[in-house]
């Protein structure tokens, strides 16, 4: 009877620190967290299920390596929000699956996506065919965001572009200035016209339909 008490006492306590973990954590759709929210939650809801089945297990202890691992989560998330190279090294990049109604095969031999999935997402989506879209980008949560193509009062094809970051965090995103066949050289040029000179100063700028968007970095 002793140990029943003792594992009920235990739950509710896990119970309750986890809630007050994960709320210090940031709030995150479940489709959203990244490898490093799936492994720190993972841990955290080990050590309690071990804390919980074995009471001879220091409920301090258990409760100092979970509170560390929210410290080393927050950190992470900080460091991730002062770093583009850090989030794309834990969470990874973005890719476009299909642009302008083109499947790039390779993009999905790459990400190891296969035409099943790709279906199988579309219909989620509920989007019947493949030829009803203008972009479809493979997200680094897991999730695939479609945009379905446009068309004219006259029923004809309208073609449209996606927005396209060029700098993030006062850095030059050099793959997507291949991607729409424009260098460096053209892109600084461009936003001296506009009035920005100084590239690190913008937190980001994106090119969508041949027009820039720009915001600059808040001053701390």
């Amino acid at each position: 009877m002793e140990q029943f008490i003792t594992i009920i006492l235990r739950t509710i306590f896990f119970y309750v620190l986890i809630l007050i973990i994960f709320r210090l954590m940031g709030k995150r759709e479940i489709g959203e967290l990244s490898i490093l929210d799936l492994v720190v939650f993972i841990m955290i809801g080990e050590l309690a299920i071990v804390a919980i089945d074995n009471p001879k297990q220091s409920v301090t202890l258990t409760s100092a390596a979970m509170i560390l691992l929210m410290i080393i989560q927050i950190l992470m998330a900080k460091i991730s929000l002062k770093s583009k190279r850090f989030r794309d090294l834990i969470d990874g990049k973005p890719t476009i699956i299909i642009n302008r109604g083109k499947i790039d095969e390779d993009a999905m031999r790459k990400q190891r996506y296969n035409f099943d999935d790709l279906l199988t997402q579309l219909r989620e989506k509920d989007i019947r065919s493949i030829a009803d879209v203008e972009f479809a980008i493979l997200e680094s949560s897991g999730s695939l965001s479609v945009i379905e193509k446009m068309n004219n009062p006259n029923g004809e094809p309208k073609e449209g572009d996606i927005t396209i970051p060029l700098i993030i965090d006062g850095a030059v995103e050099e793959e997507n200035l291949q991607r729409i066949n424009k260098t460096n050289f053209w892109l600084r040029q461009e936003l001296k016209k506009l009035g920005y000179r100084d590239i690190r100063q913008i937190s980001f700028c994106s090119y969508e339909n041949g027009k820039f968007f720009v915001d600059i970095l808040d001053e701390e």
